[in-house]
């Protein structure tokens, strides 16, 4: 496979910031609503289960939106130290159409799926 040429690696790198920017707004956001069903006065126990049950979806998504940062923050580490869309098992590129879906991505395609394998 062929290298990125740096305008490929500046498209990337402006993706994953715009993409951290968002994600630390969404956050920010979640936070802000779990601070004001703190202060709700609940009411009854069907309120109280709602309000649960919301918890739990919200801190889920937060869960899965912390790790995509913290992939995102790896990613742009990887731009400053020239190994950006190099596979992390096979040293391989991961391929540009695989980075456009997801920016982020450590494993090339065969490598994904014998990580999710494993994983599983």
């Amino acid at each position: 496979m062929r290298e990125m040429h740096n305008r490929e690696i500046e498209f990337f790198q402006d993706t994953l910031v715009s993409r951290k920017k968002q994600i630390e707004k969404n956050i920010a956001g979640v936070e802000k609503e779990m601070d004001e069903l703190r202060e709700l006065e609940l009411n009854d126990e069907g309120d109280y289960a709602s309000v649960s049950n919301d918890n739990m979806v919200e801190n889920a998504i937060g869960n899965q939106q912390e790790l995509e940062l913290l992939e995102i923050d790896i990613a742009l580490g990887k731009i400053k130290t020239g190994t950006f869309g190099i596979c992390e098992m096979c040293d391989d590129c991961v391929g540009v159409h695989r980075l456009k879906v997801k920016p982020h991505a450590k494993y090339c395609i065969d490598c994904r799926e014998i990580a999710e394998k494993n994983a599983g």
